[in-house]
């Protein structure tokens, strides 16, 4: 059987966001590690990411046009951005610090928490609901993680905590996401969102920058190579624009699954590559475990939003019903255009749920993996 351009052109998509995925989370982990490069200096990497991101959507969108900037207020700038700015340096900050401490395969084994922690923090803000069937899921998932990191030969509390404290900062910044860019109906695309917010995570960043990182490099000798930076920065600007196309063409529940086919291939490579990435049976055993959670979780997730559109549905394909049965039965004379819009309206509901499937997960994914695409994976 052929298959299609179409085809062939999303799986191209899915295999470049594999590959940059995967390739950034080594390579960050390469520079930052002090066994290699030896820059240990998580705040300062994130600031050249944040400062190389801000410039290339600066002059795509103010010099070349490329895309136009959405109408953004002072009041929407304060209150949205600003806090969602705060919220992903924060997590870009921990997440890249974890790598001082541990490994790349326990980075990805804890990073299943993340549905365990945008659950409870999406349940504090009000937007979503403690159901037993999701909180059985949480649990599993937790346990999961607890397994794995008993089982891990070289465990840091240090590098955990920063790990952990990422990601429940990931998960505060896509409920706020959530909260208030989606009331605002303020819709960036990954331009616009490099756009606004990396210039202000860059500031928020630069205060423990001043406080941490400079002292420890006027005092110690930090090699500084220009195209390792530079290459660095642009692999992670690439795997956001990767992302934001895989979603557009396939959607957030494909880009999930292939996210978890390639935390299988990260955990693998990096043993490979990084020595001290030792994995036990422990280790597999709990993420399996933890997998197995999230895997369900999504599931739930997504039936829950079929249920949403269900009812619209039946309602429509009812009253479509009906007026066939009660032109069949009477032999009035309906207007073509009246006849049309009522097969339009059927038609309509019944497709619209394709579309809107995901469209509640879509928002939300799409403006997370901005934050995963830098530096916090």
């Amino acid at each position: 059987m052929m298959i299609s351009k179409e085809l062939l052109l999303t799986y191209f998509y899915l295999l470049v966001y594999i590959v940059l995925s995967s390739g950034v989370i080594l390579y960050n982990k390469w520079v930052l590690s002090p066994k290699y490069f030896n820059f240990p200096l998580p705040i300062t990497l994130t600031m050249i990411h944040m400062g190389f991101s801000g410039l290339v959507a600066f002059f795509l969108i103010r010099v070349f046009k490329v895309v136009s900037p959405v109408k953004m207020t002072l009041e929407i700038y304060a209150t949205c951005v600003i806090p969602i700015s705060a919220f992903f340096a924060a997590s870009l900050w921990f997440g890249n610090t974890a790598y001082l401490f541990i490994s790349v395969a326990f980075i990805q084994m804890l990073k299943a928490l993340m549905p365990v922690a945008t659950f409870f923090m999406a349940v504090i803000c009000g937007t979503d609901k403690l159901r037993c069937d999701v909180f059985l899921n949480m649990f599993l998932v937790s346990v999961g993680v607890v397994i794995s990191s008993y089982g891990e030969i070289h465990f840091n509390v240090v590098g955990t905590v920063y790990q952990v404290t990422g990601i429940f900062a990931e998960a505060l910044r896509l409920v706020l996401t959530q909260v208030l860019l989606q009331k605002k109906g303020l819709t960036l695309n990954p331009i616009t969102s490099l756009y606004y917010i990396a210039p202000c995570s860059f500031v928020f960043l630069f205060i423990p920058w001043y406080l941490l990182e400079k002292p420890e490099m006027e005092v110690t000798q930090i090699q500084f190579n220009f195209w390792i930076f530079f290459s660095n920065a642009l692999c992670a600007l690439a795997l956001n624009f990767s992302i934001f196309l895989v979603i557009g063409r396939t959607g957030a529940v494909t880009i999930r699954v292939a996210g978890v086919l390639k935390d299988w291939i990260l955990i693998a490579l990096s043993t490979l590559i990084f020595p001290e990435s030792t994995i036990t049976t422990l280790n597999i055993t709990g993420y399996a475990i933890a997998l197995c959670g999230v895997v369900m979780y999504n599931y739930l997730k997504i039936k829950d939003v079929r249920a949403s559109q269900l009812p619209v549905d039946t309602m429509l394909d009812r009253t479509a019903k009906e007026l066939k049965m009660e032109k069949k039965s009477s032999h009035l004379y309906l207007p073509d255009d009246n006849a049309d819009l009522g097969e339009n309206s059927t038609k309509n509901g019944s497709s619209d749920p394709m579309v809107d499937e995901e469209a509640p997960l879509t928002p939300s994914t799409r403006i997370s993996h901005l934050g995963r695409s830098n530096l916090s994976s």
